[in-house]
């Protein structure tokens, strides 16, 4: 890690965007190079009842998520918790969670990994796993590159 970063601006209009079905989609924002491995950060969009992804943990990062639009839900440790806008949820390593958009309607949330892993790879993935492309045992020998680790099945609500 750096111990010098620079300060960072990215414009909307620089952000990668990774299409995922009916509407939903991941914008790539920072992928812990510019600020030294301090951080990640993103924003996903959700279409309403889908979802993000399944029960995980992370062994080394704090996630947080601010959900920007909507309703989201979130796994945390077992118990299921809705997450309206503008709420904020906290993820500290070694907590199963997973998450995605009520079925009330669409979601978006805008999340940070702290420290940073490089894991924009990881997104492209889940894109085409999430679009039919790949499947997700493409991600088998990726979990502790990414520090993505499944606990469970991948139906959780």
């Amino acid at each position: 890690m750096s111990r010098n970063p620079h300060a960072l601006v990215v414009h909307a209009q620089d952000a990668e965007e990774v299409a995922l079905p009916g509407g939903g989609r991941f914008r790539l924002l920072e992928d812990s190079r510019a600020t030294g491995g301090l951080l990640g950060a993103n924003r996903l969009a959700l279409p309403a009842g889908a979802d993000g992804t399944r029960p995980h943990h992370h062994r080394l990062s704090t996630e947080l998520f601010h959900v920007l639009d909507g309703t989201m839900e979130f796994l945390l440790d077992g118990v299921l918790t809705a997450v309206d806008k503008g709420g904020l949820v906290v993820v500290p390593p070694g907590t199963a969670h997973a998450f995605g958009a009520s079925a009330d309607g669409p979601a978006e949330f805008f999340a940070v990994l702290t420290p940073g892993i490089e894991r924009f790879a990881y997104f492209r993935q889940l894109g085409r796993i999430a679009r039919g492309e790949a499947g997700w045992d493409s991600m088998d020998e990726l979990h502790d590159t990414y520090d993505v680790h499944f606990v469970g099945g991948a139906q959780w609500r």
